[in-house]
């Protein structure tokens, strides 16, 4: 990417998965350019028209079970959206946005609905839903603690060709038959979790990781006044909610 070149950053069916405030990681993503000199936009892309394959960054969030089926059909009849989300573009998937782009998910009555196929996961209920903070210790370079928090009723079992965001050290994450402790999945520039918050607005250390794959170099560090102070906050009080779910199940 050349110097001053202009960013596009595509929210992918904010009309169909807009859970939780999902949509806000790309506003994020935008203006940590902007506060760095280089010009970003973010293109909402609805289910009424044909999505662009050219953006740079492509963020996709939550939804219940039937916004899941939908998207997931959306996605598989464009082919060149697909093929920039696996290969060219930078994405970020959440939630239900991890869950479709895997190989398949199970619904509740046992039927089996094929995925995008472009992450090597699967997804199957489980018998608890998994809601509350999560803190996570991430894999990615210099990212460091992630925190947010989950609410979905899939278990994801990651396998071989993709790896894990991070290990859990509160909360539930993936919560798939296999690789327990398991959070998100990466694969190449492709960065999916269930942590909801949004997650790059309680965590900028990995919204700066993905706009670093953008640019092509490390990014210069941001002042932002009472950042580390509210990530503090979000940390300290999933520590008290962790250590009161240990007394609870100890009694």
């Amino acid at each position: 990417m050349s110097v001053g070149s202009r960013v596009t950053i595509g929210l992918l069916l904010p009309d169909v998965l807009g859970t939780y405030s999902d949509s806000g990681n790309a506003t994020v993503l935008a203006q940590r350019l902007r506060w760095r000199g280089v010009p970003a936009d973010v293109l909402r892309c609805t289910a009424d028209r044909p999505p662009p394959s050219g953006c740079e960054i492509y963020v996709l969030g939550g939804g219940e079970d039937t916004a899941q089926l939908f998207a997931v059909g959306w996605l598989r009849k464009h082919g060149a959206l697909c093929s920039a989300l696996g290969e060219e573009a930078v994405t970020l998937a959440v939630c239900a946005g991890m869950q479709i782009l895997g190989a398949w998910m199970e619904g509740p009555d046992g039927q089996r609905h094929a995925g995008a196929g472009l992450l090597d996961l699967t997804t199957r209920p489980r018998r608890r839903r998994a809601t509350g903070e999560v803190v996570v210790e991430c894999a990615l370079p210099d990212v460091g603690l992630l925190s947010g928090f989950e609410n979905h009723r899939g278990g994801t079992t990651l396998g071989p060709e993709v790896q894990p965001l991070g290990r859990v050290l509160a909360g539930v994450g993936n919560g798939g038959l296999k690789g327990s402790g398991a959070e998100g999945a990466v694969r190449g520039r492709l960065v999916a979790t269930y942590l909801h918050g949004p997650v790059l607005a309680r965590n900028p250390a990995l919204a700066d990781y993905l706009l670093a794959q953008v640019v092509g170099s490390r990014l210069s560090e941001l002042d932002v006044p009472d950042q580390q102070g509210l990530r503090d906050t979000y940390l300290r009080s999933t520590e008290i909610a962790g250590r009161r779910r240990h007394v609870r199940r100890r009694r």
